[in-house]
C-alpha cells in the first residue's frame, strides 16, 4: 500500500537555484482566522528540480484541460481592461453564488 496525502491546495512555491519547493496545505478543522474561515495548515513539502517541476506543471495543465473539456471545471473569462485596477492587476469579484467558507481559495 502506498501512503496518500489529501491537500486543499498549494500555499507557497519557493525557487532557490535549481530547486523548487511546493508547500501543500489543508484547511484546519478547528482553527479559524479573523473572518471565521478555516486557517491554512502546512501539511507537506514537495521538492522538485526545475526540470521536473516544469514537467509536472505541463502534466497538471493537461489534466486541467481535460477537466475543462469534460465540463467538470469552468475557467473564468478575462475581464475587460477598463475593469482593472491602477496597478494593472484584476481584482476578484465576489461570487454571485453562495459558497461555503470551507471552499479552498485555490478554486475561487
Amino acid at each position: 500500500m502506498h501512503a496518500e496525502l489529501y491537500t486543499d491546495g498549494v500555499d507557497e512555491i519557493t525557487i532557490g537555484g535549481s530547486i523548487v519547493r511546493v508547500d501543500l496545505v489543508s484547511l484546519s478543522p478547528t482553527e479559524r482566522d479573523a473572518n471565521n474561515a478555516p486557517k491554512k495548515v502546512f501539511r507537506q513539502r514537495l521538492i522538485f528540480s526545475v526540470e521536473s517541476f516544469a514537467n509536472s506543471v505541463e502534466v497538471m495543465q493537461n489534466a486541467l484541460q481535460g477537466l475543462v473539456d469534460a465540463g467538470a471545471v469552468r475557467r473564468n473569462q478575462p475581464r475587460a481592461p477598463a475593469e482593472q485596477t491602477q496597478t494593472g492587476l484584476t481584482e476578484r469579484e465576489p461570487s454571485s453564488s453562495a459558497r461555503s467558507p470551507n471552499v479552498s481559495s485555490n478554486f475561487r
